[in-house]
Parts: C-alpha cells; sequence; structure tokens
C-alpha cells in the first residue's frame, strides 16, 4: 500500500471517529468557567474588578428605574466581596419557564434577567443578562439575602452550583425595608494572576459612577487593613460635579458650570460643560454609564451643536465678522464637558464595543443640547463674550499653525537630511521592528549613531529642554524646531490629524541622562506625547531607557548597575582585594559607542520602561497641574510630596 493510500485510509478513520459524542456541550455554567475572557473580557485583574461591576450595576439599574437610592460596596479581610443595595429585591416567585424561584435562575441561568423586552428595565447598563450568573460561576462561593414584602430570603452556592435552596431566615419585616445583599468570592484557579482587589480602581469607578447618576449615593468600605477606610459619594448635582472635579486647581472663564439635561423619544441626555483658560480639550462621553472612549453618535451630536450654536452667537452679536466661521477644534479649545445618555437600546460598535451607533442619539443630544446651550448664550452676554472669543483666537492661532503644519510632512529622506533634528534614521521600513531613540545632546547622540543597530534603530538627537506644551499654544509648538523635527520623524501627524497607522516606529524609546535635567526633558517628551500623540501611549508604543549609573570593574569583573541598593549587592558579593572600581556615570556621553550599545540600547540587554496610561481622569488632572501656568496649586503638591523625594540629585 502506497504512502498516500495509507493517508487517505488513515483520513477516512479520523473522519469516522468525529461523531456526536465529539461535540461537548457546555452546559450553563459550565461554559462561563470554560472560557471566561469570553464573559468579562480576561482574567487578569481588570476581569477580576469586572466582577464588582456586574454586580453594582444590577444595583444601578434599580436607581435608574427609581427604587433605589443607596449602594454599598465593602472589600472584606479575605478579598471577598459584599455589595448591599436597597431596591426592590430581586423577585423571588416562581419562574415560569425554569420552575424555580427567580432568585434561583438569575444566579444560575445565563441570560436571564429582567433587561429584555420591556417589563423589568427601561434603562439598563448591563444588557446581556449575564451579570449575576457569571459572578456566582467564577466564585468559590457566592451568598444573597433578599429583603421584599416583609420577608427576607437567603440561598448559597458552591462554584455556581445551588448549595442551599431558597429559604425564608426571617419574617415580619418592616415593609419600608427591601433590597439585595450579594457576598461572593473570586475563584483563585480562575483568576490566577491575583485575587487582591485595587482600592484605587473601585474607588476611581465608583466615584464615576456617582457623578453620572444624580442623587445615587455609593459608599466604599475596605476591611482589609487594621483601621478599616470607608469613602461616600454623593452628588446632587450629577455631571456638573464631575465638570468641576476634572478642572480642579484650573483657571476657569466661568462658575458654575453649565449643565443641560433633556428627554427626546425616550433617551435621556444630560451635557455640562466649563471652559479653562488653557489650550486643552477634554470631553467624555458615557452611555448608560459605560464610558465611551471611540465616542460615537451622541459625541458627533454635541460637537455639532456646539459648533453651530457658538457660530450662530458669535454671527448675532457681530463678534464674527464677514463670512468668518470657527472650526470645531477652535470651539473646543479649552473646553471640559461630559456628555452623559440614557439609551433604551444602544446599539455599540468599535473594536472595543465602546463606541456608539445609534443615529437617534446624534439627533436627541444635538436637539437637546443646542436649544438649551442658545437660551444659555442670550441669557448669559459676558459669558457669551468669553467663550465666541476664546474661539476667535484659537481659529488665528490655526491659521499660523497650518502654516508650520505643511513643514512637518515626511517625504523623502533627503528632505529629512535637511532637518534641523540631525535625524539618523534606520534602514529598515517596517515599522514593527523600527525604534527610534530620542537622546539628550548631541555627544550622547553621537555615541548612540556609532553604538546603534542600523537596521532597527534610528536616533534623534534633541538639544536642551524643549518647550512645555502644557502652557503653549499650536503655533508656538509648530514654530519648535525639536517638536517640529520629532513630529516630522514619526509620520504621524499630531492632535486632532494623528493616525497611528502612518508610524515609521512602533518603539518611541526616551534615552535621557539619570539626573534631574534628564528627568526633566523626559516630563517635558511625556506632556508632549500625552498631549498631541495619546494613542502612541495607549498601544504602547512609547517607552524609557533605563541606563547603568554605575560600572563595576575588578581586575577581567566587568558589571553594570542601576541603582545604589544593586551596587551595594555587587561589591558585597566581590574580594575586597584588588578594591574595586566604580565610575559613575553623570551622563550618557560619558560612555563611548560600545558601552551605551551593550547596557542600553542592546535588545538582549537593555532594560526599559514601558509607558502605560492606566487612569486618563488623573492624568487629565496631573498634567495641567504639573506642567500649568497656575503656580498655587503646583506649590501644594511639591510641599505634600517632598518629603517622599529619594536621591535628590544636587
Amino acid at each position: 500500500m502506497s504512502d498516500k493510500e495509507l493517508e487517505a485510509e488513515k483520513k477516512a478513520e479520523l473522519a469516522s471517529e468525529y461523531d456526536a459524542s465529539q461535540i461537548q456541550v457546555l452546559k450553563g455554567l459550565e461554559a462561563v468557567r470554560k472560557r471566561p475572557g469570553m464573559y468579562i473580557g480576561s482574567t487578569s485583574a481588570q476581569g477580576l474588578h469586572h466582577l464588582v461591576w456586574e454586580i453594582v450595576d444590577n444595583g444601578i439599574d434599580e436607581a435608574l428605574a427609581g427604587f433605589c437610592d443607596e449602594i454599598n460596596v465593602v472589600v472584606e479581610p479575605d478579598n471577598s466581596i459584599t455589595v448591599t443595595d436597597n431596591g426592590r429585591g430581586i423577585p423571588i416567585d416562581i419562574q415560569k419557564e425554569t420552575g424555580k424561584p427567580a432568585l434561583e435562575t438569575v444566579f444560575t441561568v445565563l441570560h436571564a434577567g429582567g433587561k429584555f423586552g420591556s417589563g423589568g428595565y427601561k434603562v439598563s447598563g448591563g444588557l446581556h443578562g449575564v451579570g449575576a450568573s457569571v459572578v456566582n460561576a467564577l466564585s468559590t462561593e457566592l451568598d444573597v439575602y433578599v429583603t421584599r414584602q416583609g420577608k427576607e430570603y437567603y440561598m448559597d452556592f458552591d462554584h455556581g452550583h445551588v448549595k442551599t435552596p431558597m429559604k425564608v431566615v426571617k419574617e415580619g419585616v418592616s415593609e419600608l425595608k427591601h433590597g439585595t445583599r450579594v457576598h461572593f468570592k473570586p475563584d483563585p484557579e480562575i483568576f490566577r494572576e491575583t485575587t487582591v482587589y485595587n482600592i484605587k480602581t473601585l474607588t476611581d469607578r465608583i466615584r464615576e459612577l456617582s457623578f453620572l447618576n444624580k442623587g445615587l449615593k455609593i459608599t466604599i468600605e475596605d476591611k482589609r487593613e487594621e483601621k478599616p477606610t470607608r469613602q461616600e459619594f454623593h452628588y446632587e448635582g450629577g455631571i456638573r460635579h464631575y465638570v468641576e472635579f476634572l478642572n480642579e486647581g484650573q483657571e476657569v472663564l466661568f462658575d458654575p458650570p453649565i449643565y443641560v439635561e433633556g428627554e427626546d423619544k425616550g433617551i435621556t441626555v444630560e451635557v455640562s460643560l466649563q471652559y479653562t483658560t488653557g489650550y486643552r480639550s477634554t470631553l467624555m462621553t458615557f452611555t448608560n454609564n459605560i464610558h465611551t472612549y471611540e465616542g460615537g453618535t451622541h459625541e458627533t451630536g454635541f460637537k455639532t451643536a456646539l459648533t453651530r450654536v457658538i457660530n450662530d452667537y458669535g454671527r448675532k452679536s457681530g463678534q464674527l465678522k464677514g463670512n468668518t466661521t470657527l472650526s470645531g477644534d477652535d470651539v473646543r479649545e479649552g473646553l471640559t464637558a461630559v456628555v452623559s445618555i440614557k439609551h433604551p437600546d444602544p446599539q455599540f460598535e468599535g473594536q472595543t464595543k465602546t463606541k456608539l451607533g445609534n443615529s437617534d442619539a446624534r439627533t436627541a443630544t444635538d436637539h437637546i443640547f443646542s436649544e438649551m446651550f442658545a437660551r444659555f448664550l442670550m441669557e448669559n452676554p459676558d459669558t457669551a463674550h468669553k467663550i465666541v472669543e476664546k474661539g476667535m483666537l484659537a481659529s488665528k492661532a490655526r491659521v499660523a499653525a497650518k502654516r508650520a503644519r505643511e513643514v512637518t510632512r515626511k517625504k523623502s529622506g533627503l528632505e529629512i537630511s535637511r532637518l534641523p533634528g540631525k535625524l539618523a534614521d534606520n534602514t529598515s521600513k517596517d515599522p514593527e521592528i523600527s525604534e527610534l531613540f530620542i537622546v539628550e545632546g548631541d555627544s550622547a547622540g553621537g555615541s548612540a549613531k556609532q553604538g546603534r543597530s542600523r537596521l532597527t534603530q534610528a536616533i534623534l538627537p534633541i538639544r536642551g529642554k524643549i518647550l512645555n506644551v502644557e502652557k503653549a499654544g499650536m503655533d508656538r509648538i509648530l514654530a519648535n524646531d525639536e517638536i517640529r523635527s520629532l513630529f516630522t520623524a514619526l509620520g504621524t501627524g499630531f492632535g486632532g490629524d494623528f493616525d497611528i497607522t502612518k508610524a515609521n516606529y512602533h518603539k518611541l524609546i526616551i534615552m535621557t541622562d539619570a539626573d534631574v535635567d534628564g528627568a526633566h526633558i523626559r516630563t517635558l517628551l511625556l506632556t508632549l506625547f500625552y498631549r498631541y500623540m495619546k494613542p502612541m501611549i495607549t498601544n504602547g508604543y512609547v517607552y524609557i531607557a533605563q541606563p547603568p549609573l554605575y560600572q563595576v570593574r575588578q581586575g577581567k569583573f566587568v558589571k553594570y548597575v542601576e541603582s545604589d541598593e544593586e551596587l551595594q549587592n555587587v561589591l558585597n558579593t566581590l574580594q575586597p582585594s584588588p578594591k574595586p572600581v566604580i565610575q559613575r556615570y553623570k551622563g550618557l556621553g560619558e560612555m563611548d559607542a560600545e558601552q551605551l550599545w551593550e547596557t542600553t540600547m542592546d535588545p538582549e540587554k537593555r532594560h526599559l520602561l514601558r509607558v502605560d496610561l492606566d487612569d486618563a481622569a488623573e492624568a487629565e488632572k496631573i498634567f495641567p497641574m504639573l506642567m500649568g501656568t497656575k503656580v498655587g496649586p503646583r506649590r501644594e503638591f511639591i510641599e505634600e510630596n517632598a518629603k517622599f523625594v529619594e536621591n535628590l540629585d544636587l
């Protein structure tokens, strides 16, 4: 029998074995335990925290329906979670399709919840009905108490299976008392990375949820410390307070923020906005409390209305002469705005499902906001004048920047060589393997150019400290040679024109000296990337090189070390004689090309720190405070944190 015939016979045998017995049907919650990532995104810390939001969202849905005004979250000493709400309490009557109490069904059946059809909730944050059952499936234990109609009910579960069927544990409870208390302990077999909750992650989202649901009180308590901590969030003004929170420490054009609320065809729209004297714009949009990072139709509706209303008012008041029209970017300079809508049937699109696609959301947001904003401008002419004036100044700067921008288009290698930035490009044209080192000073730049791998590594030396972009308009930024050559080298465009797909390098490595000046330049560069090239950070393209501080030599033994602590450890392992020679590197310029390559640039040996953006809202507050024009908040920050500084290079 030939090889071909043997192979055909083997295939036929395998094919006949592939029958119904090999088709695995995952029943109920087994599917969740098998593929948890499908239901909670991942089994990392993010997925662990997602469990809390699934239960909290149920309480918030009760608040949106008008039955709940308080939610309490407790992190227990063993990292289990208790969530209590004073909503109606999960129904306990028999669910006719399953023949089991509704309470049991909610925690054991996927896609069972009051969020389908028109019965339970008009608007809801979670729309898949998977919340409670998924949390149950991924916990070693879960127990739930429900108080409703004068009785308290209890049941508990073990790895998603019923342990104690539903029973009445208390009768004669006041009719005024109602609500649900859920306690669960995440399963370490599922969450192998960590089962420890981060209190900051929980607190930030709880603060955000209380901003987005005015009047709702949410508390968070951490019982893991010796002294338990408890925080309470309760904002009667809702997102108006969110805008104040985002603008803390900044100079504002008017106070309090504008707040608009209305309903159109079942869609509730809330908008709050305030202008600052700065150049940045912060726009945060939400749908049913979900942060729509990628924007969508509600964002488009808001932007369109804002631009149209300001232009209309400017013409009517005579501030805008002739055919002058302010663009969207002009009217959004210095704007901080939060747009929050509640939609009965949201359709999300985009890669991360954080972009709203409903066309009626655009119409509703535009209609409600433009009507009320136009009225506000008519009633407050002084404030309106300031807003139009700010847009006009931005427009002048934009025209100046447009001229400068033309220079930053990367067209050819020849053109680049004439740039003031002295870019030494790499020979590979594959961005995946290309790295751009931004090096402080010409001397270090020279060593880096000699020592680099020409195929993959490009070098851009920058002289001195670049412009602080937090304090400058676009015209000044683009007039700066160092920044312009950086924009050009990257090839991505910047700000609103930024396109990550055009990036010439997928690694952008900041390589500065390990001293105060180096740290300052690094901060100025990070401010620039955060403000004008944020996707470089969010996609994980920005790195910080970690050059060594010391070289230790003893005979033929040579070792580079990055910290004083590591130096001590190395010295402890060496013989006292001959005496080890310690060289302290004050700057990269002190290293020759070979040393720089083997310590800081060689992909096999170097240490790089990747720059991540964990908390966008926190970053939005920190950058203006540390890098902006107001001295007071910065002084306070330095006074509070000075005591934590170690090894200050004086």
